[in-house]
């Protein structure tokens, strides 16, 4: 397992306009998903133990603001050839235990994860209501093994300014985890 921290995308950066199959291989534009409102996006997957350590604080906070016109969306960018566990099955299961109630995106040819400049599982991006990027970074400062409890805190802290239209102070909160499992020849330069 290699610990990375994520590349903390410049703020300002415009949402990506992607579409991605979800778990049943519907199609969603994140564009569409945002709507009008907030969208925080999270790069996860299943076999992850810092995702697996968080993802119970991933489903809690994005219940907090399912009534403050706040979407979360979950893409897994990881190579299923070589990470099975990561594959629909386990996403699937993933997703129910963790009560996550909101589409689970696969990005099969990593175009999303590039675009994102995302580096890490969990890696966290919230874009406000302008399609801007307005938080990157991590969900708490809890990983495992630190003995900090996982509180959903600084994602928490981040969404409730970015609803109400205020930035969030920099310096944000690197994300880490395991890195992306990348494609043979997708490995960014």
């Amino acid at each position: 397992m290699s610990l990375t921290h994520s590349n903390m995308l410049p703020l300002g950066t415009q949402l990506p306009n992607l579409e991605l199959p979800d778990l049943d291989g519907d199609r969603f534009s994140l564009v569409e998903i945002r709507g009008s409102g907030v969208l925080a996006v999270v790069f996860a997957c299943n076999h992850c133990p810092y995702v697996r350590h968080v993802e119970n604080g991933i489903g809690k906070v994005s219940a907090e603001f399912a009534d403050r016109d706040v979407s979360f969306v979950t893409i897994c960018s990881n190579d299923v050839n070589e990470f099975p566990d990561d594959d629909v099955a386990g996403l699937r299961n993933q997703a129910g235990r963790a009560g996550w109630h909101f589409p689970y995106l696969i990005d099969t040819d990593q175009e999303a994860a590039a675009a994102f400049r995302a580096a890490c599982t969990p890696d966290f991006f919230v874009f406000d209501r302008n399609g801007a990027l307005a938080y990157r970074g991590a969900l708490d400062a809890s990983s495992p093994g630190n003995g900090i409890p996982v509180t959903g805190t600084v994602l928490r802290e981040a969404l409730i300014l970015i609803t109400s239209g205020q930035p969030v102070p920099e310096p944000h909160r690197p994300a880490m985890g395991c890195n992306i499992k990348w494609l043979p020849g997708n490995e960014p330069r």
